[in-house]
Parts: structure tokens; C-alpha cells; sequence
């Protein structure tokens, strides 16, 4: 096998709490992630050497990219003689709180170690990611998980309920140093991960609405203070049927879980010359594995 083509899905976080503030500067989390549907598409190709980053335009081809990142760091870890062109195909808004890096780094390690025969296992990729991106290890297996620590420390929980996804980008940068940095200790604790493991463990038909109470995250307030728009998109979306709204990691996309797709669509046709908005749905995985990109559905 000389090609590979993948896709790469972006993450939501149910629930983000904060419980500490380590020594080592970083934050202890704990945060129910969730796959969705939206994804990058990469094609990866067997070169001689070197890596050969190539993109559509939205993002750059440099190699602060972590996808070139890792690719680099691959090669390294594994010792092999050779190269990658990597086709990179930017869908998952970008700087949004979404892992839209973290996925494309996860999706080349994961094609990589196909194309050279499996020589690391998953365990070992995560490991390998972890050390320059707190995602990625989630980003390559994604679907439902607790993650704690600083995301690294992943245990699988039952999938959420099949629902809609809307997603609004708000066309504002929030670099996530600064909004951890800006952390209160009023806002520490594990104040919405605990009751949605609970509830995610006795899946029944009144899941959905249970969900979406215990949605929660605790950057939300400080971000919230720097983008107010967050705040009148959730009500916006609550208003229109969404059972739940939440910003996603540091932010600043919003977005709603609908039990119903026609709410979702309604809420499109009504605010779409308003913002960017994108209907998704959950994944079961982070990285996908593809035969090629045509005629193939979002999972």
C-alpha cells in the first residue's frame, strides 16, 4: 500500500471541568469528549523521503502545522527510512475549540503507521502524540470518552444517543493559553463530568434531556467575558428546540444537541446569514479510514 485516504473528526467536549492547577503550570481536567461528523480529509502518499505538506488553501503549509509536526515526529520515533506527501483538506473551523489540529495529527500518525506496517501499536501512537498535543491521543480513537489529566488519560464510556448537531463558528480568536490562564479557583471542580458519566451509564428514553442537564464547562464564563456572542447564540439555540448549548473547549463555537433533525434544520434556515453554521452528528471514531473521498458519507 503506496496511498492512504482518511478522514479526521473533530471533537465537542460535553462537559469540561477544571479541578486544578498543577505545578508544571498545566490545568487538571476532566472532560467528557465526543467525536462528531465534521471532518478534515487527508490523502497520505509513500515518498522517498521528506515530507511534502500540501493544503486547500484555508490553513498554512508550513511546518508548525501538526500535521507536519507529526509526521516528523513518526519518523523519528520509529527510525525508518523515508518520506510523506500529505494532501490536507481543511474543513473543521480552525483556532475553534474543536481539536481541528489535534485531528489532523492524529490522522497522520494513524495513516503513517498503516502505510509502514502497523510497527506501533494505538497505546504507543497516543503516547507519541501526547508529548506535543493534549487531543491527539483522544483524536485518534475519539468517540465517547472521559478524559483527565491534561486529555491524555482516556477511558471509553457508552456512546451518546444518536442526535443533531448544530455548530455556529464565531468569527473570534481566543487563544486557550490565556483563557486557562484567567481561571478563577471559584471555577474549579468536577461540576457537570460525574452526573452525565452517571446518566450515560443507565442509557434510557429520557437519556437525551438528562444529557443535555448535565452539559457544562467551566472556560465557558471566562471566555464569555471576552465574546459575549457566545451567550446569544446559546439562547438562540435553546429557543429553537436545542435540548442542550454549550461552547466547546476554550471556544469560541457554540454548539446545540437537537433531538430532532427538523429542529435542527429550522434552526439553519432561520440563522444562517447570521453565522457559519454547521448540522453534524456524532462519530464513533476519530480517525476513519477510507477506500477514496468520493462517495463517501460523513460517519
Amino acid at each position: 500500500m503506496d496511498s492512504i485516504f482518511l478522514y479526521a473528526h473533530a471533537k465537542i467536549n460535553l462537559t469540561l471541568d477544571v479541578l486544578y492547577k498543577r505545578p508544571d503550570n498545566y490545568h487538571e481536567i476532566r472532560s467528557i469528549m465526543q467525536s462528531i461528523g465534521i471532518a478534515d480529509r487527508l490523502k497520505l502518499k509513500k515518498i522517498d523521503k521528506g515530507i511534502d505538506l500540501k493544503t486547500n488553501g484555508k490553513i498554512r503549509a508550513t511546518r508548525d502545522n501538526l500535521a507536519y509536526t507529526a509526521a516528523e515526529k513518526f519518523f523519528q520515533a520509529s527510525g525508518l527510512i523515508g518520506g510523506v506527501e500529505i494532501f490536507l483538506e481543511k474543513n473543521i473551523p480552525i483556532a475553534a475549540g474543536l481539536a481541528g489540529g489535534s485531528a489532523d495529527a492524529a490522522a497522520v500518525l494513524y495513516g503513517l503507521n498503516q502505510l509502514y506496517d502497523e510497527i506501533f501499536s494505538v497505546e504507543q501512537l497516543q503516547v507519541l502524540g501526547g508529548s506535543f498535543g493534549a487531543d491527539i491521543p483522544f483524536c485518534l480513537v475519539g468517540g465517547t470518552m472521559l478524559a483527565e489529566g491534561i486529555g491524555e488519560k482516556l477511558t471509553k464510556l457508552p456512546s451518546i444517543p444518536e442526535l443533531s448537531i448544530v455548530l455556529i463558528q464565531i468569527d473570534y480568536f481566543v487563544p486557550t493559553k490565556e483563557v486557562y490562564q484567567s481561571l478563577t479557583k471559584e471555577l474549579f471542580g468536577d461540576k457537570y463530568s460525574n452526573r452525565m458519566i452517571t446518566v450515560l451509564e443507565k442509557l434510557s428514553d429520557s437519556s437525551d434531556i438528562q444529557l443535555a442537564r448535565c452539559m457544562g464547562n467551566a472556560l465557558e464564563d471566562v471566555t464569555i467575558q471576552k465574546c459575549p456572542e457566545i451567550t446569544q447564540w446559546k439562547k438562540r439555540l435553546l429557543a429553537h428546540g436545542a435540548l442542550g448549548a454549550l461552547m466547546s473547549g476554550s471556544g469560541p463555537t457554540v454548539y446545540g444537541l437537537f433531538d430532532r433533525l427538523e429542529d435542527a434544520q429550522d434552526f439553519y434556515r432561520h440563522w444562517a446569514d447570521e453565522g457559519n453554521i454547521i448540522i453534524t452528528k456524532p462519530s464513533t471514531s476519530g480517525v476513519s479510514l477510507v477506500q477514496n473521498w468520493e462517495g463517501t458519507d460523513e460517519s
